[in-house]
């Protein structure tokens, strides 16, 4: 039996989506074991989606716009429901990066969101949300989105060396994510450095940072906390940590010395290793 539970589309972005899916296939005059078969899904998934019980991908709302000939609408939507899925705590920070004109980070143990490949996402954010995996690791991926504008943000990345050797995934993960901050290398706006185990103490020891830097808006310090995140444009603040950041670039290894050393360990840490000989 067809559910038929009635939505309000202005309770999230995602009671929205599903309402007007609704509304625009039955202007369509298909049901949805019809729609399913056009854009190549099932019955029920198409009933998920409309009741807000799951949350729909880009790619199914490009089949929707296509087949239900809607200008682009899904494919508009998608974006606030994905963004919908990101922590409460770290949507304000999620909608201040996608406004940046200049990203600078610095990260202790983990690779940027940015350049995060789905796999590694999904093994950082099994940790904590483990219930709503598929729609956070989406919602991740949504993120770097920007990195493929027409005009996208300069990208600039200190990774501290411990990120190539922590684990996260396992090798096969590891592999594959070390691979694709390579695959930036000669990116004319995305600069990724690593600063070696050498340097010792440094302007990052106090933990991951983040500056955002506007055309138009003040620019903004970010730092992740235990179950949150903590964002300020407090002058003073700025002016510390865009110091501190200056001199991690500085001390760390240059942009090529920086891949040489990702791809040694993607070699000699994560590479194939021979199986057991079989007798």
């Amino acid at each position: 039996m067809v559910n038929i539970r009635s939505l309000d589309p202005s309770a999230s972005p995602l009671d929205y989506y599903g309402a007007e899916l609704r509304r625009l296939r039955e202007e369509a005059g298909l049901n949805q074991a019809q729609l399913g078969d056009i854009v190549f899904c099932t019955a029920s998934l198409i009933g998920q989606i409309e009741t807000a019980k799951k949350v729909p991908t880009r790619r199914f709302s490009e089949q929707l716009d296509a087949a239900l000939m809607t200008g682009g609408v899904f494919s508009r939507l998608v974006g606030l429901v994905l963004k919908s899925q990101l922590p409460n705590w770290f949507q304000p920070y999620a909608e201040m990066e996608a406004k940046a004109t200049y990203i600078s980070t610095y990260q202790a143990q983990l690779v940027y969101g940015l350049l995060q490949t789905p796999e590694y996402a999904r093994a950082v954010l099994s940790v904590d949300h483990s219930d709503k995996l598929d729609e956070m690791v989406a919602a991740r991926m949504e993120r770097q989105r920007i990195l493929e504008r027409e005009h996208p943000p300069v990208l600039c990345v200190v990774l501290d060396e411990a990120t190539l050797h922590l684990e996260i995934g396992g090798a096969e993960v590891m592999r594959k994510q070390l691979a694709h901050l390579l695959s930036f290398l000669n990116h004319p706006w995305v600069q990724v450095q690593v600063l070696p185990f050498a340097v010792g103490q440094h302007a990052g020891l106090m933990g991951s940072f983040t500056l955002l830097r506007f055309e138009d808006d003040p620019d903004l310090f970010y730092a992740p906390v235990y179950g949150g995140g903590h964002m300020t444009a407090n002058p003073q603040v700025m002016r510390e940590r865009s110091v501190g950041y200056a001199r991690l670039q500085a001390t760390a290894l240059s942009r090529e010395d920086s891949a040489a050393l990702i791809a040694r360990v993607m070699e000699e840490r994560y590479g194939h290793q021979p199986g057991p000989a079989v007798a």
